[in-house]
């Protein structure tokens, strides 16, 4: 591993292939590479968000989600292996429920905006759906574990709470979608929240 870590340059990738964990070979296209650059992607932009003011509880919480994603990327990248394990989904649980337990009842749709922390916070987001969905491209061609798809899906709904968290961070707010169709029809936003908040 330190030979690998220290020659940065291998070259083996010129051909358009790159290594596993196993040590084999695939395509820089295979649905697992595309899964693991989305994942490795998405920690990149959380580590913009810890750049960011943010409340101590909520730095604490983003930077061990890094390290699950750490164990989450190099469990895609080994066939077959366990490296995330359930009690870090078990752990975005309680974080969900405890900021969401901080925040005024959805009564309308929200827009990705507010201050920097909120608006990264929903590139976060966007971005850990797009993961979630190559991952179940990935398994829907491969045998994979429950945890990594779980863990993205949990992840997601988690930021979307978060961006809540961060735009009152200074007695701010969420900041509204105006839609003149919504307020012409008595539709419940719950009933068609976007894909932030899927089951």
């Amino acid at each position: 591993m330190g030979n690998r870590l220290s020659q940065i340059a291998t070259r083996t990738g010129d051909a358009g292939t790159t290594g596993l964990g196993d040590n084999t070979r695939v395509s820089k296209h295979h649905l697992r590479v595309h899964a693991m650059g989305d994942v490795d992607e998405l920690n990149s932009h959380i580590g913009v968000l810890l750049c960011e003011k943010l409340p101590d509880g909520v730095r604490e919480v983003l930077v061990e989600i890094q390290h699950q994603l750490f164990n989450l990327g190099g469990e895609l990248s080994i066939p077959g292996f366990e490296l995330l394990k359930k009690e870090a989904i078990v752990d975005l649980d309680d974080a969900l429920e405890t900021y969401n337990a901080t925040l005024p009842k959805l009564a309308e749709f929200i827009l990705p905006a507010g201050n920097r922390a909120a608006s990264q916070a929903h590139v976060c987001r966007t971005v850990a759906r797009r993961a979630e969905r190559a991952v179940v491209a990935l398994g829907e061609l491969e045998a994979i574990n429950d945890s990594p798809r779980q863990y993205l899906n949990r992840l997601s709904d988690l930021m979307f709470v978060l961006s809540r968290v961060l735009n009152r961070m200074d007695g701010g707010d969420d900041v509204y979608w105006k839609s003149e169709r919504m307020a012409r029809q008595s539709v419940e936003p719950e009933d068609v929240l976007d894909a932030s908040s899927d089951a």
